[in-house]
């Protein structure tokens, strides 16, 4: 009988110690989670109240990562359309938000995309990129995508090249340099805004108050904008490409006519 009570004892402390290793490693998993900017906390389901601007996570950079390049995207649409996104060699910043259909605090994303295209920090073009129908269902990317008018690419390749380690997850790309300036994991627009303009400022491309510094290298949208109007205006008027008048040396050259009397 003594031999039984110990033996129960022994069997009751490994027990324990093989407990106590289980909480202490589910601790550590959601600690690591809580970092990347998951939440899981149930109040936060589909359906919860929370909705982007709340602070519920706070965002994390990735800044042990070296300098990389970013890649142009190629996918499908949820309409299983072929698409294809350049990237590098835009005259513009490209910011890439990768989302799942499924995580609470992306929903919030989904929600805040299809009421309106945010302003994103340096006029980067926004683009949201799913996983592929491999792992995505695009039947659930598309209840979710109504009314959203930036472009959606389903692309688990766009994942992988990006090294995207969790969702809701954040890449900001410098079309002109092919640089990736900054990237990392937020739950709300607030913690986004705050994580781009930093890297902006790192880069030197604007100011403390998000203001573009003058000789910055990245053409900003609006400049592209009005580059793309100028040269629709000029073809129009029969004006192409390595047109004299575009080179002028004197006055006679850019007005024959001369001044109206």
């Amino acid at each position: 009988m003594p031999v039984l009570v110990t033996l129960l004892g022994v069997v009751l402390a490994l027990l324990a110690l093989l407990v106590a290793g289980l909480l202490r490693s589910h601790a550590e998993i959601l600690r690591a989670l809580h970092d990347l900017g998951v939440d899981l906390d149930p109040g936060h389901a589909a359906g919860a109240t929370t909705r982007v601007g709340s602070p519920t996570v706070r965002s994390r950079s990735v800044p042990s990562r070296p300098e990389r390049q970013g890649v142009d995207i190629a996918g499908e649409t949820p309409d299983h359309d072929a698409v294809s996104i350049a990237i590098v060699g835009a005259k513009h910043l490209t910011l890439l938000a990768f989302l799942t259909s499924s995580c609470s605090t992306c929903l919030d994303f989904w929600d805040a995309f299809a009421a309106g295209e945010p302003d994103v920090p340096g006029d980067a073009r926004l683009v949201l990129v799913t996983k592929g129908s491999d792992a995505e269902s695009p039947g659930s990317v598309r209840k979710l995508a109504p009314g959203i008018t930036v472009p959606l690419v389903m692309s688990s390749d766009a994942w992988d090249a990006y090294d995207v380690p969790v969702a809701p997850f954040f890449v900001l790309v410098d079309g002109v340099s092919g640089n990736v300036l900054g990237e990392g994991a937020a739950s709300n627009w607030a913690q986004v805004t705050s994580m781009l303009q930093q890297s902006l400022e790192d880069a030197g491309l604007v100011d403390g108050k998000g203001r573009r510094k003058a000789g910055s290298s990245v053409k900003f949208r609006s400049d592209a904008v009005r580059e793309e109007r100028a040269d629709r205006d000029l073809m129009a008027a029969g004006i192409r490409p390595g047109d004299p008048s575009l080179y002028p040396e004197t006055v006679d050259d850019v007005d024959p006519h001369g001044p109206p009397p």
